[in-house]
């Protein structure tokens, strides 16, 4: 397993992506917790009443999951991390909730200023 190439990330940066690491799971959680029942009462709704288009909504919820999942990329940017934590990792206004972050946090992907602590 390939660790990240971290250089001196700043207290800030730490503080930042512990915050962005917390609200993805968060998130994950969240979705996981809404996702479990639904399929429950998807799948026993369709094995029961599902007609000619049976599984129709139980596929559905679970390709709603998986770009839930792509869109949270939970651990993706910690592979690549850098000096400017997550940040350094991801792709500015990339498909991601990271990647939308920080081009609405900072534009794009440039630090706005560089802080030493």
């Amino acid at each position: 397993m390939a660790e990240a190439k971290m250089s001196g990330a700043s207290r800030w940066v730490i503080v930042r992506d512990l915050l962005l690491f917390q609200l993805k799971l968060f998130l994950d959680g969240l979705i996981d917790v809404t996702l479990a029942p639904l399929s429950i009462a998807a799948a026993v709704v369709e094995i029961f009443f599902g007609g000619e288009r049976r599984g129709r909504f139980f596929y559905a919820i679970l390709r709603f999951g998986e770009r839930a999942d792509l869109w949270l990329n939970l651990y993706g940017a910690s592979r690549r991390a850098d000096a400017d934590g997550l940040f350094g990792g991801s792709e500015a206004g990339s498909d991601s909730l990271l990647g939308e972050l920080e081009l609405r946090l900072r534009g794009g992907d440039e630090p706005r200023r560089q802080r030493r602590s």
